[in-house]
């Protein structure tokens, strides 16, 4: 392995040379992306968080480069997903990324939820849901009982606990999302260790061309789903709910409250509820992360693992109780904000607070195993910041849910589809807790993010004038 102040030496005279993208010092042939569901990047150890146990997404962090500021451009599964699969912010005119990749040798293969599947429609089914075929050279599906799974199930927003398995909430709006289940099995049953099971199986074989696995996990989603010792770590006194958990909705314009909140929704009724909320979802958390660790150990075993970079994600973060706010399909940073996870064989390890966006990961998958760009591709590649976490390759984020939102290294900025607006200095408010918008004193700085906003979102416009 080249020495690391070789290294940084190397990528100084590369981005001197104004390359394109810094190219990795030894030969990446495979590239592992697994892909968790609704999972809020704050809750993982190696973001901060002090309760929930993810020793294996940790160990993965310690491997590889952490961005502390990674955003999705969809804030509910089936855009994000079209978003960093086809590398557009708001569209899928372009090869899609496992199709580029076949037709430049790869194999292409998914397994459980990589573009959307309902869960748990889709998931008990064991269905395809809007997947793209073309994506893939095989593909595999992982059914599991969901919220059907025996054991102690919990409508929480409904205050209701019981053992039945008959006439329990599943598929069904609005309470869906506030079910979890202490699962009596093992977890043998649960599609998350089945997709982790196929992963395995696959990184035991021998492939004749190099390979893009695509695993994806569906916990955290609801049903928040796990074997009950998952649950035993987190007892209600260890649970700490959020600075801002608070119902905050006085500065909100219409358009930025989530449509599943204390209100609407009862939870607010019920707040220890509220706190085995957290619980459950951390339960879910760990139970995935030791999924992710079976997969891990695998490829360590397999003699693919000096050739092959791993990149772990979500398709977007989560609410659970901030602002008042349960869910997803918000412009919020609890929403926007994913975890980004990139251990590339032979570049450095650290943290990074540069700005990425998921539509960086198609570029940037190309860049690692040595494939052109497709020319449709708009995100920008993240090569330069693997190489040396203090590089930049973008000055904003977008992210879109009735209106769009700009995330810049200070400010975040919504601007809805009725012109309601909020701004939020990050760097002293980082739980968005008192909206800038309507004050005089930031009158300039939204002027300015309202032209980098436009300068952006005209693009968009023009180019769906053009179809």
């Amino acid at each position: 392995m080249i020495p690391r102040l070789l290294f940084a030496c190397l990528a100084a005279f590369t981005f001197a040379a104004g390359s394109a993208a810094a190219q990795p010092p030894r030969e990446i042939k495979n590239v592992v992306m697994i892909v968790a569901d609704d999972l809020k990047a704050s809750v993982l150890g190696c973001y901060g968080d002090k309760v929930c146990a993810t020793p294996n997404l940790d160990r993965l962090a310690r491997n590889g480069m952490v961005f502390q500021r990674a955003y999705c451009q969809g804030t509910w599964c089936l855009p994000s997903r079209i978003s960093f699969m086809f590398g557009r912010y708001r569209d899928k005119e372009n090869v899609s990324l496992g199709q580029h990749l076949q037709t430049h040798g790869f194999s292409s293969t998914r397994v459980g939820k990589i573009f959307h599947m309902r869960v748990p429609g889709d998931i008990i089914a064991g269905t395809d849901g809007q997947d793209h075929p073309e994506c893939w050279s095989a593909r595999f599906n992982s059914p599991g009982p969901e919220a059907h799974t025996p054991g102690e199930y919990a409508c929480l927003n409904l205050n209701l606990v019981t053992r039945e398995l008959q006439n329990r909430q599943s598929t069904r709006m609005p309470h869906r999302m506030f079910v979890s289940v202490k699962g009596d099995a093992d977890g043998t049953e649960q599609p998350d260790y089945k997709s982790a099971g196929k992963a395995i199986e696959l990184l035991k074989q021998s492939p004749q061309r190099p390979f893009f696995l695509a695993v994806g996990l569906v916990r955290p989603h609801y049903p928040m789903v796990a074997p009950s010792e998952y649950f035993e770590p987190y007892p209600m006194e260890r649970i700490e709910m959020p600075a801002n958990w608070h119902d905050d909705t006085d500065d909100i314009p219409k358009l930025g409250i989530a449509k599943t909140n204390n209100r609407k929704n009862s939870i607010g009724k019920y707040p220890d509820n509220q706190k085995r909320m957290w619980a459950a979802y951390y339960a879910s958390v760990t139970f995935m992360d030791h999924q992710v660790g079976r997969i891990l150990d695998a490829l360590e075993d397999s003699p693919h693992r000096d050739q092959t970079a791993v990149i772990f994600t979500s398709d977007h973060g989560y609410h659970l109780g901030e602002h008042g706010f349960w869910q997803k399909s918000n412009l919020h940073e609890e929403v926007i904000r994913v975890p980004l996870l990139i251990d590339a064989p032979g570049m450095p390890s650290g943290q990074t607070e540069s700005l990425a966006e998921l539509v960086d990961l198609y570029p940037t998958i190309c860049d690692l195993v040595g494939v052109p760009v497709a020319p449709a591709a708009e995100g920008t590649s993240l090569m330069p910041v693997l190489a040396d976490s203090t590089a930049s390759v973008k000055s904003e984020a977008l992210s879109f849910q009735n209106g769009t939102s700009i995330r810049t290294d200070r400010w975040h900025m919504m601007r809805y589809n009725d012109d309601s607006e909020e701004l939020y200095d990050m760097h002293h408010d980082p739980g968005e807790t008192t909206n800038l918008a309507n004050q005089s004193e930031y009158a300039e700085v939204l002027k300015g993010l309202r032209e980098r906003l436009r300068a952006r979102t005209d693009h968009f416009t023009e180019r769906k004038t053009q179809r």
